[in-house]
């Protein structure tokens, strides 16, 4: 299982639509999350920030990020919540989002460290 953390900025202006749009995220979207092998998924918000975690539990994250930015429905959904993103100037190479590295975890006792 990979642990992934991610952030962006939220258009100040766009803030209500974002809500909105996060409060009946579309089945179609979520369903397509599940066929990428992304589990345990939420967004969280501080002031105009923007965090996201999730655990990915597939076998092969390239392909099925690719299967998932290759989604038709997907891609409507990005059509939405994008224009109420602002991206962190030094997100890199990723599509939106900026990648955090994570520096520390904590796993339940008795579970295994490596996964």
């Amino acid at each position: 299982m990979k642990r992934i953390a991610q952030t962006i900025r939220l258009r100040p202006e766009r803030r209500q639509e974002y809500l909105e749009l996060h409060s009946a995220v579309r089945p179609g979207v979520e369903a397509a999350m599940h066929r990428a092998q992304i589990r345990n998924f939420g967004i969280f918000l501080h002031g105009d920030v923007l965090f996201a975690y999730l655990e990915y539990h597939g076998a092969d994250f390239e392909a099925d990020m690719a299967a998932l930015e290759a989604d038709p429905e997907t891609q409507e959904w990005w059509k939405l919540t994008d224009p109420c993103q602002e991206p962190w100037p030094d997100r890199g190479d990723s599509r939106q989002w900026t990648e955090l590295t994570e520096i520390w975890h904590l796993d339940p006792p008795g579970a295994d460290a490596t996964t």
